[in-house]
């Protein structure tokens, strides 16, 4: 399996890992109170939502998909930024200049926070989703959704 700092890749488990995913959950699911047991029987507590997390790593992997976990305080090149967010560089940098999304200079370079990305696609999705919801609400008023439509 191959596991670098902060990724790691599926595709590298073998079957018989596959298999031994399998069993922690089913294992972890039957346990009343969600603990880490080392081989020697040393029992360490899990918080639920530490609990809920790992859970969550393992379904990823078991569906064979890759998890990145990284810290709020990661910083990220403008490349970076952009291609996690979907967008262009140029874009972005508009976006960073307008004052949309933080960011902070390593000598010349802008570089931004994860933390930061996140917040601004979590406000960037609420605003489509609201923008769609009123859209939505217009077309109803117009009778132009599929339940008052008759045709042209």
């Amino acid at each position: 399996m191959k596991l670098t700092q902060n990724r790691l890749d599926p595709s590298e488990l073998t079957p018989e890992d596959f298999k031994e995913v399998e069993r922690l959950l089913a294992e972890v699911f039957g346990e009343r109170r969600p603990a880490l047991v080392s081989a020697s029987g040393e029992r360490l507590d899990l918080p639920q939502p530490v609990f809920e997390m790992l859970i969550h790593v393992l379904r990823a992997i078991k569906e064979r998909r890759a998890v990145v976990m990284l810290p709020e305080d990661e910083a990220f090149t403008t490349q970076s930024a952009a291609d996690y967010l979907g967008m262009s560089r140029p874009f972005l940098i508009g976006l960073l200049e307008k004052g949309e999304i933080p960011f902070h200079y390593v000598g010349s370079h802008r570089r931004v926070l994860f933390r930061d990305l996140t917040n601004y696609e979590n406000k960037r999705d609420a605003a489509r989703r609201e923008g769609m919801g009123r859209l939505f609400q217009k077309v109803q008023e117009a009778g132009l959704d599929d339940a008052n439509y008759t045709g042209a």
